[in-house]
């Protein structure tokens, strides 16, 4: 019979707890829930309210325009920056992403979720689905659309005149899965935002108050004002333009070379360190090597987790075990705890996009199972390397997974060629069907290289 592991939800030495939980957890996290609930309040008053804030007082309102078309124009490229220059209006629509952008004034119906560009050409329709991702149609057809009117139209009375253009973006999706939340979401605000330094009001559709709560101390850093909820709210704004729906630049990632110029991955994660003021910029900042096993409860799970901890520890590491318990949801204290390692362990899955909040020169350690192989490169090899983050793949052999009792023989196609299976059959075997017994000596080889990566710069 196989040993049951050990039932290990937390695992952490007293140096980090006293660190982390009483002082980082009570009083940061208590006084952003208090912020959070000061900002989640949606615009209602019946009087009109200006929601910019006065940089320069001396600006001209020539000056401001002309700064806004700048900032939007960068948005679009090539004959769509053209035809926005033009008309005042254009759309960017790419395989796995669409964005329109209004340089000119722009009525928006929050009961409707309809935008009015007046011009004087026949009316002209745009129907866009503000998510990031556009090539899911299952996924998108969670998203409310919005209903874009370009032309010559009645246009509705301005109820709230604003000085700042409007974002509009759907916080629907696979809300509550961390890796769609940050890499459809959240890198999309940053990259499409990030460059009017907080001077937008943004209006989230399929408002989500739990997705708003976790990530307010990033989303308030990208606009200084109040969060519109359009069903809560449901009247007509009028904004100097707008854009609607997020620029996607691929999993976990930003495009320097892209829309808008100047951004990479090394500025979002310097942005999310000043956000959830992590302390660790660099591993070299950390006086002893250490490690954070990422432990899964249900499927992927690591058997003989207890084992493989014994041999990290006799490498010379401080092992931190957290397995995907409440700890791990609350963004504040687990970034904060990532940041303070050196390394971080765990096998293929979403919370491995906490490797962002790991120190330069950090070893991200992902157990390659069978049939993820392409998932585990995309996902979290590949971009790690952006990250300034040293990658190393442990790629389990047949005996090491569940799936061979399960089929019986190593040569089964379903080992040899997880490519045939059908898409939601494979989703079922390998991701939901599948835990590892890794083979604690060739790990230890794995290890003793992360090791030597972090060695010398934390002694």
């Amino acid at each position: 019979m196989e040993k049951e592991p050990r039932k290990l939800v937390f695992r952490v030495t007293p140096w980090i707890f006293l660190l982390v939980l009483p002082l980082f957890y009570a009083d940061v996290v208590w006084r952003n829930n208090i912020q959070f609930e000061q900002r989640l309040h949606y615009i209602s008053s019946t009087e009109t309210i200006s929601s910019t804030r006065k940089i320069n007082t001396n600006e001209t309102v020539g000056e401001k325009k002309e700064s806004l078309d700048f900032l939007l124009s960068k948005l679009v490229k090539g004959e769509d920056q053209e035809k926005l220059k033009a008309t005042g209006f254009a759309c960017n629509t790419q395989v796995y992403s669409k964005h329109c952008i209004a340089n000119k004034p722009v009525w928006i119906d929050t009961t409707t979720m309809t935008v009015t560009i007046p011009s004087n050409q026949p009316v002209r329709e745009t129907v866009i689905r503000p998510y990031a991702r556009q090539e899911d149609d299952v996924l998108l057809s969670t998203v409310t659309p919005v209903k874009i009117l370009q032309g010559n139209t009645t246009l509705p009375v301005c109820q709230y005149n604003h000085e700042i253009p409007a974002v509009i973006f759907s916080s629907s999706g696979f809300v509550g899965n961390v890796f769609h939340e940050i890499n459809e979401i959240i890198i999309p605000l940053f990259i499409t935002t990030a460059q009017f330094k907080s001077r937008v009001l943004f209006i989230a559709e399929d408002h989500s108050p739990p997705f708003l709560k976790k990530y307010n101390n990033i989303l308030s850093r990208l606009t200084s004002h109040e969060i519109m909820n359009p069903s809560a709210n449901q009247t007509i704004h009028c904004f100097p333009g707008a854009v609607v729906g997020l620029k996607f630049h691929g999993h976990l990632a930003l495009n320097s070379s892209d829309i808008p110029t100047g951004l990479s991955m090394s500025h979002f994660r310097q942005f999310l360190r000043e956000s959830l003021n992590l302390k660790y910029h660099n591993v070299s900042q950390i006086n002893r090597p250490t490690v954070m096993l990422l432990s899964r409860r249900t499927t992927r799970r690591i058997l003989n987790e207890d084992e493989i901890v014994a041999m990290m520890e006799e490498l010379g590491f401080r092992v931190m075990v957290v397995a995907r318990a409440k700890v791990v949801s609350n963004l504040e204290v687990f970034s904060s705890m990532i940041n303070s390692c050196s390394v971080f362990v765990g096998a293929h899955g979403a919370g491995l996009t906490n490797e962002l909040f790991l120190p330069d020169g950090a070893v991200m350690v992902q157990v390659d199972l069978i049939g993820l192989e392409w998932a585990a490169a995309n996902y979290y090899g590949n971009p790690a390397r952006a990250m300034s983050v040293h990658y190393l793949r442990y790629k389990i052999e047949p005996e090491e997974s569940s799936l061979l009792k399960v089929f019986g023989r190593r040569d089964h196609t379903a080992i040899t060629d997880p490519k045939a299976l059908p898409v939601q059959a494979g989703k079922e075997v390998y991701l939901n069907g599948q835990n590892v017994r890794i083979n604690v000596a060739r790990f230890r080889e794995t290890m003793v290289e992360a090791m030597s990566l972090v060695r010398d710069l934390t002694l």
